[in-house]
């Protein structure tokens, strides 16, 4: 869900320079805002999820939710979580 939510939020920042910059056309915006959107709330969900079962700290949730509103930053805390479950899973 990380590698998705990074992926159009990458596609967002584009729609908006095409919308404010030189081109000034709002329709990719219009198309694109409400998807990654939805996309972030699943995200939300999916985060609270993971660490209501693994047990993680509230922190982390918090860290991991930010990550999903800075582009490229999904993408790094994919690898954390994924680094992290597989070391609670371990100990287990």
């Amino acid at each position: 869900m990380a590698y998705t939510t990074g992926v159009v939020l990458l596609v967002l920042c584009m729609a908006m320079f095409v919308r404010y910059g030189p081109p000034g056309d709002a329709t990719m915006s219009r198309t694109v805002s409400p998807i990654h959107g939805w996309l972030y709330v699943i995200y939300l969900i999916a985060t609270g999820l993971l660490v209501q079962q693994r047990g993680w700290k509230a922190s982390w949730a918090i860290l991991i939710a930010l990550a999903g509103t800075v582009p490229f930053a999904s993408f790094f805390a994919e690898r954390f979580v994924v680094r992290k479950a597989r070391e609670t899973q371990r100990v287990r």
